[in-house]
């Protein structure tokens, strides 16, 4: 009896090779693979016959932990080879590793992410060596440019390095142990005939020794094992490996049962697949899969990069890989109008072909084609290296050549499951609720839903379930925000829905229905360790569109406990101005007037004011600060039976905010507006008048910044007439008439640096409110015409005052040596 452990590396043409041909020659009584051992009984499916690339995603889900994988398959992964080709040989097929939702697999959504990445002591000594930039550069140098013959020797030299510099952690451990039981079953099952064993490289020499696979003579065979194995590199430049075995070394003590000697048996004879606890979610699923989502230019953590440039190789060679990736990269550049000419294409291809020979590979590499053609295309300075030089995304601002280069390497392709795989409960319930809603129409209907109609309401629940579960289809362009105003109707339109299948069968590990789902979604988010009470508010007013009434309840709870939390206003604002509009308006959802929605706006509330007055900070405005100072006004003028600061006092703390001098002079604006809106307190001087005349003694900066904030809290003190003077038969003057009169006693330099505040300031107007003060300008100087003639400009404001001050200086200029025009 005896064992062959061929090692890989994961979506590698070569390994894929050696494995098929490994087969063939050997004709194994069982072909055990690294991947999840509960798909073992569901082997059938996941060899209906897709369309490649595709995933086993697996879930897990408790009142303590949520994680989720994905062990991806494509036509050139020596995974999907062995299970394959071993089934076409006749041989019985597993996979032997522990389930994705085992602990083991702790922090890892990649059930193949290279170990040899994670320990890459070894591979850096090797690039040095090999005088390459990346490990995915070595790999081509040293396996899939080189002829097949002795690769499975270099594979096992590599591995041995690779694995004899680093020490395995805990899960790797665990895994290990878990196959080697695997292992060892299926060598007692297979008496005479052979077992292959198909892994990552890394867990290779571990599994021979833990296995103890014994040789002619009785005793475990020492040449087998290359756990601590010193590697080195020969003056030829292959991988050399002394195969010593250090026995201790292989996985230390087992952090599970069974011991090193064995693993509990099923009724099967097979190692028993560990069961999920009894309160825990967890299952697999097949999901299409995508080049994009393979690359590891797009994040992906194991394997080759470029998985379209691979598949050519997979079905062509690296000739004519190297041959199509050329063409393709010049059509989509020209495609994109970027100027590619023959006499380019012939540069790129010679590049490529001398890099080759220069780099004494014996056939192309994906490098020296991507080099050929960066050093024909590209003639800018780059400020970045090339992102094949490194492994990592690609980086934003990336040279267009670049970007094309990378795109026709990962290609398109996203694979396709068979008609017959089974889906889980999630993916029937919706389709069932959206027949039955009338949503089915396809993903190029619109819908305009009347939310005061019961229909229509649940119509709109169902859209935001699947919006909160991340499924595309439609997206909602109008509709009730954040429950501030009262609004009755929604609008959803389509958007792409690329992966739409794969992510209905991953939101099925929230729950078999779609409420009960989006529901253990939402609560996800309810339990993010970095969710300040901001981020909940946003949560709550999700749970309130989709209905879950019950989560409802425990979110208020907990925003109630956590509005003490927030540092800033803005975020805090956030979350007062969504509890106050529900409390206020929420009679389509049925929350309003809740008890839980009034202590989360009275603990808000409080907390704002305390953090307003002591609020402290440079010139400039602050947009979520002031939204802060709204949702206050808001709460004192429609919610007072709910606070514990009364209206005087809330008028009090404003009023000192407005004449403080160490406050932010937008803040103190919007203060000021925010003491008017709540009444005066006696014996207080609240004229804005002589308020503003007093900020732009300041300046025309501060007199902008100012009235920033006066405007987001009391635009009406613009349009209205206020008393000025405070003495008897005072006469009345409007506000904007003394903005008028200040901006027009501007210097000209003045004004022109003070202008983007000012502009600023009144932006808080509508358009109605805007002609409005339009008017009272032109009555001021008593002009006749339309106000609209103020708002519409040639040009922008700013070129129009800058293109002014250069005239005068140049004006004063040819004055000062007599060039001036005649008067």
């Amino acid at each position: 009896m005896s064992a062959v452990f061929l090692g890989v590396r994961h979506h590698s043409p070569a390994c894929a090779r050696l494995v098929e041909r490994t087969i063939e020659e050997l004709r194994p009584a069982h072909v055990l693979v690294e991947g999840p051992a509960e798909m073992n009984a569901r082997l059938d499916e996941l060899l209906l016959g897709h369309e490649l690339p595709v995933a086993v995603f697996s879930h897990y889900r408790d009142g303590h932990r949520a994680a989720t994988s994905w062990a991806p398959l494509c036509d050139y992964s020596p995974e999907w080879v062995a299970l394959r080709a071993g089934r076409a040989a006749g041989a019985e097929v597993r996979f032997i590793d522990l389930p994705a939702w085992h602990p083991a697999f702790a922090e890892r959504a990649n059930r193949y992410a290279d170990a040899e990445v994670r320990y890459a002591e070894a591979t850096e000594r090797l690039c040095r060596h090999f005088a390459v930039d990346s490990s995915d550069a070595l790999w081509d140098r040293l396996f899939e440019v080189e002829p097949d013959d002795g690769l499975a020797a270099r594979l096992d030299a590599y591995f041995a390095l690779v694995r004899g510099d680093a020490e395995a952690d805990a899960g790797d451990r665990a895994r290990e142990a878990y196959m080697a039981a695997w292992v060892r079953t299926a060598v007692a099952a297979a008496g005479e005939r052979p077992v292959l064993v198909v892994t990552g490289g890394f867990h290779q020499p571990a599994l021979r020794a833990l296995a103890g696979i014994r040789g002619p003579d009785g005793i475990v065979d020492p040449s087998v094992g290359a756990v601590g194995a010193s590697g080195a590199v020969g003056a030829s430049g292959a991988v050399e490996a002394s195969g010593a075995v250090e026995a201790s070394g292989a996985v230390g003590e087992l952090p599970f049962g069974g011991g090193g000697d064995g693993w509990p048996l099923g009724a099967d004879g097979w190692p028993q697949v560990p069961a999920p606890p009894a309160e825990a979610r967890a299952g697999s699923f097949l999901v299409p899969y995508s080049f994009r989502q393979l690359d590891a230019f797009a994040g992906y953590q194991s394997g080759m990069p470029s998985p379209g440039y691979y598949q050519q190789v997979w079905e062509a060679g690296p000739e004519a890989a190297a041959d199509g990736l050329l063409r393709t990269v010049v059509e989509r550049l020209r495609a994109r109008k970027f100027p590619v000419s023959t006499a380019d294409l012939i540069a790129a291809r010679s590049l490529a072909q001398g890099l080759t020979s220069l780099r004494g590979h014996p056939r192309p590499a994906r490098i020296d084609v991507l080099d050929g053609l960066a050093g024909a295309l590209i003639t800018d300075d780059l400020d970045r290296p090339l992102p094949w030089t490194s492994r990592g995304t690609l980086s934003t601002g990336s040279h267009p050549a670049v970007v094309e280069m990378v795109a026709a390497c990962s290609g398109d392709r996203t694979g396709r499951l068979h008609p017959a795989t089974p889906a889980p409960p999630l993916v029937h319930d919706v389709a069932a609720q959206l027949a039955r809603l009338g949503l089915d129409g396809g993903h190029g209907s619109s819908y305009r839903l009347d939310l005061t109609d019961a229909t229509d309401l649940e119509r709109s629940r169902v859209l935001h379930r699947l919006r909160v579960l991340g499924i595309p289809g439609h997206g909602r362009t109008a509709g009730p925000e954040h429950g501030i105003d009262p609004v009755f109707t929604e609008r959803w339109e389509p958007r792409p829905s690329p992966g739409r299948e794969a992510a209905l069968v991953e939101a099925g590990a929230y729950g078999a229905g779609l409420a009960e789902a989006a529901a253990a979604a939402l609560t996800e988010r309810t339990h993010d360790a970095e969710a300040g009470a901001d981020a909940l508010a946003g949560v709550l007013f999700d749970t309130v569109l989709c209905g879950v009434g019950a989560l409802s309840e425990q979110l208020l709870a907990e925003l109630a406990a956590r509005v003490d939390e927030p540092k800033m206003p803005g975020p805090l604002g956030d979350v007062l101005a969504t509890a106050l509009g529900l409390w206020r308006h929420d009679r389509v959802y049925g929350v309003a007037r809740g008890p839980l929605l009034g202590a989360v706006i009275d603990g808000a509330t409080g907390r704002l004011l305390w953090l307003l007055e002591g609020a402290r900070g440079a010139s400039g405005v602050d947009f979520p600060r002031l939204r802060a100072v709204v949702a206050v006004r808001d709460a004192v003028l429609h919610a007072p039976e709910l606070l514990a600061a009364s209206r005087a006092t809330v008028a009090g703390i404003a009023q000192r905010i407005s004449r403080d001098p160490d406050a932010p002079i937008d803040l103190r604006g919007a203060a000021f507006g925010l003491h008017r809106a709540l009444g005066a307190v006696p014996g207080a001087a609240t004229d804005p008048v002589e308020e503003v005349r007093t900020v732009a003694a300041a300046g025309p900066d501060a007199l902008g910044d100012w009235l920033a904030g006066l405007f987001a809290l009391a635009r009406d003190e613009v349009t209205g007439a206020v008393e000025s003077g405070g003495g008897d038969g005072g006469a009345t003057e409007s506000l904007v008439d003394v903005l008028d009169s200040l901006v027009c006693a501007l210097p000209d330099g003045d004004f022109l640096s003070g202008l983007p505040a000012l502009r600023q300031a009144f932006a808080f107007f509508p358009p109605r409110e805007r002609e409005r003060i339009a008017g009272k300008l032109l009555e001021r100087r008593g002009v006749r015409g339309s106000p609209r003639g103020l708002l519409r400009t040639t040009a922008d404001p700013l070129l129009i005052a800058r293109a002014g001050a250069l005239e005068e200086n140049v004006s004063r200029v040819l004055s000062r040596y007599g060039l001036g025009a005649a008067s």
